[in-house]
């Protein structure tokens, strides 16, 4: 008697496990499906079977993935035919820092290259772009070669006033000046 009770327990607790396999599975295809962008769809989202999604679904991530690949060609051989030319194994790269400081639309944008010992706090560079009235949104830091690029995005606080990109290049250039 207690083993038809334990096997029939057994299978109730495999069906049980199951169903809960199935509907995290269904979750993890929706949420995978829904940071797909919808113009890569053949078909509205709506219209295809889940199965469909999936497939639509991996055949992005591979176009991506391909995409990246040739992205990273076409930068090593960017790289490669900049050093061949100027015959620079630095990549031509002057030995101190580099700003520019554009203003787009609405928008700021602050790129700062330096060397690996850079001689400044990149936590002074943000104050200064936030004291001139914008805001910072995105900060992206890269390593190519020897040279670190900033990458620093800023929004307008208040539009009618805009930004003066003039001062702000002023200001990070005298605190880069001041530590070196």
């Amino acid at each position: 008697m207690k083993r038809n009770e334990s096997s029939s327990q057994n299978k109730l607790l495999r069906k049980t496990i199951e169903k809960n396999r199935r509907i995290r599975m269904k979750a993890l295809g929706l949420k995978l499906v829904s940071v797909i962008p919808d113009r890569h769809f053949s078909q509205p989202k709506e219209v295809l079977s889940h199965p469909d999604q999936i497939d639509e679904a991996s055949a992005y991530i591979k176009m991506m993935r391909e995409r990246i690949e040739e992205l990273n060609r076409r930068k090593t051989q960017l790289i490669s035919s900049y050093v061949a030319r100027t015959g620079d194994g630095d990549g031509g790269w002057p030995k101190y820092p580099i700003l520019t400081v554009k203003e787009l639309g609405s928008g700021v944008e602050v790129m700062l290259i330096s060397g690996l010992n850079k001689n400044f706090m990149l936590s002074q560079v943000i104050s200064v772009i936030e004291q001139e009235a914008a805001q910072v949104l995105s900060i992206n830091i890269f390593r190519v070669g020897e040279r670190i690029i900033h990458t620093i995005h800023a929004q307008v606080k208040i539009y009618r006033v805009g930004v003066d990109t003039s001062r702000i290049s002023d200001r990070i250039l005298e605190i880069i000046s001041s530590n070196l």
